[in-house]
Formats: C-alpha cells, structure tokens, sequence
C-alpha cells in the first residue's frame, strides 16, 4: 500500500509540474513578443534592464514583509548566483536575437537549450531519459529545423545571439534543477533578478535614450518585468514537482505561442512548413508527458 500510495504522489507531482510548466512558458512567449516589440524603438540592454528592475522592485515590495532574511537566504550562494548570470546573459542575447529576426524563427532556435537539457540530464544529474525523451527531443530537434528553415536567409547576427543564448540557457536550466533540492524557490529568483538588475543597470547611463514612451510602451515596460517574474516562479516551481528530463521537451509547447504572437502581433504569418515543424514540436513534448503519466498511473493500480 505504501509503495501504490508512493507511486500515485509522484504521478500527481508530475502532473503537478507539467501544468506549471504549460503555464510559465505561456509567460515566456508574451514576454518574447513585448520584448520584440520594444527592441524594435529602444536600445536592448534598456529593455532588459527595466524588466529585470521592475521584477526586482516587485518582489522586495510583495515579498518582504512575509519573507524577511529567508528572501537572500541560500545554501549555495555561488551557484545560485551563476544561475542567475546565466539567465541574465540569455536575456541580453535573447534580445539582441528578437531585434533581427521574428520571433517564431529566434525561438526556434532558442529551443535547442531543451535539447541539450535532455542530452545531458542523464550523465549529469542521474535522471533517465528514457527511449519517449530521446524521441521527444529528436522530434524537437527535427521541428525546429523546418520551422528555423536553415540556410533560408536568417540573419547571421541574429543566429549568433540566438545560439549564444541557447548555451546560457542551457546552463540556467541544469543549475535550476540541481539547485531545486537545496534551495527556496524565491530566494532564486529574487537573486535572479537582483543580478539582472545590477548588471543591465550599470549599463542604463548609455543604453538610456530614444523617444519617450507612450503610455502604452511604458505598461509593456512594466508588463515584461511581471511576466518574465512570474514565467520564472512558475518554472522554477515546476522543478520541484517533476524532473528536468520530462519537462524540458514540454517547453516546444513556447514555439506555438511564439508563432501565435508573432502572427497576431506583428503580422508574421509563418510558412506551412514552419507550421509543420511546430505540429512536430508540440508532439514531440506531449508525448513525452502523456506516456510518462500513462506508465505512473500503469504503476500506481493495485495489484490484485
């Protein structure tokens, strides 16, 4: 019976995290679109600097009444902090990335992290991937090529940025799960976005400068900064409930959202073969989730 009941915690667990999971990258591809859109009229580490302010001003003022010390409490302070100057280079480059080429083909690209996630969970963090991950991420792999359409006219630069920050990605990921068993969920972020803020603030006295916003572009200002706080408490928290190796091809799901916004907002229609590639992609991490609850739920029946 303890065991049945064991197994039947992990499945809800995981089914747990896979929602949280869907939720935060849902928030990354709003934030991926206000940020193509900002970065289109005002210099990227200005983009990136307020959002990472506005994260960090938001959490001190929300959290600490309730949280006091335990908001900077960590038990591997260093590590913690490379993890947040990996997200912190992955956004500046993410960015640079949106400033040169839509926002469905520099995801694309981006979601090779997921890929290398999955490739070295095993050997690193002594999680199994199984035959349905390995699938998934070949999928995955195989989806991003049709919708990145390689050799097609990208722009160079654009690619450049866009891998580097898919290995700063990377890194962020795998230091998220390794830390997930030692340390709080807020205090990683709020040292997340406390190393954002300092860094892309430094930078601020000449990144400052083009028009003055609207109001419209200061609420989106203002909008990346929550969206990217919440993306990255839910992700986090996600880590908790499931292992990396299942939830990272659950992240092709962003490229839907991705090519969704950048049709709606920017008028980019993507191609039926980039369209393929995201049916692909999406398949790809759905699979993987469904066959791991299927085998949880197999595992958790009684038996008689």
């Amino acid at each position: 019976m303890s065991s049945t009941a064991n197994q039947s915690g992990s499945a809800a667990h995981s089914s747990r995290g896979v929602l949280l999971f869907m939720l935060g990258v849902l928030m990354f591809a709003c934030m991926d679109s206000t940020t193509k859109y900002l970065v289109a009229h005002y210099e990227a580490p200005l983009v990136v600097a307020i959002r990472y302010i506005v994260n960090c001003l938001l959490m001190v003022i929300l959290l600490t009444p309730s949280q006091g010390k335990a908001l900077v409490r960590t038990k591997r302070t260093g590590l913690v902090l490379v993890r947040a100057a990996c997200l912190a280079s992955a956004s500046i480059f993410v960015a640079l990335a949106f400033q040169r080429m839509p926002v469905a083909e520099a995801t694309g690209i981006l979601f090779l992290s997921p890929l290398l996630v999955v490739l070295v969970s095993g050997p690193l963090l002594g999680e199994k991937v199984g035959a349905f991950g390995w699938i998934a991420a070949i999928g995955g792999f195989a989806g991003i090529l049709l919708i990145a359409h390689p050799g097609s006219g990208m722009d160079f630069l654009g690619t450049v940025f866009a891998l580097c920050a898919v290995v700063a990605t990377g890194c962020y990921q795998l230091l998220s799960r390794v830390l997930a068993t030692t340390e709080s969920t807020i205090p990683m972020l709020f040292y997340t976005a406390l190393v954002g803020s300092i860094v892309f603030g430094l930078y601020l006295p000449w990144s400052w400068g083009g028009p003055a916003p609207t109001p419209l572009q200061l609420l989106l200002f203002l909008a990346t900064g929550v969206l990217g706080g919440l993306g990255h408490f839910l992700y986090t928290a996600a880590h908790r409930e499931a292992p990396a190796s299942l939830l990272a091809p659950m992240m092709y799901i962003q490229l839907v959202w991705a090519g969704l916004l950048g049709w709606i907002v920017f008028d980019h229609v993507p191609d039926t073969t980039a369209i393929l590639g995201m049916c692909i992609v999406a398949a790809s991490g759905l699979m993987v989730a469904l066959k791991s609850r299927m085998a949880q739920r197999t595992l958790a029946e009684p038996v008689e």
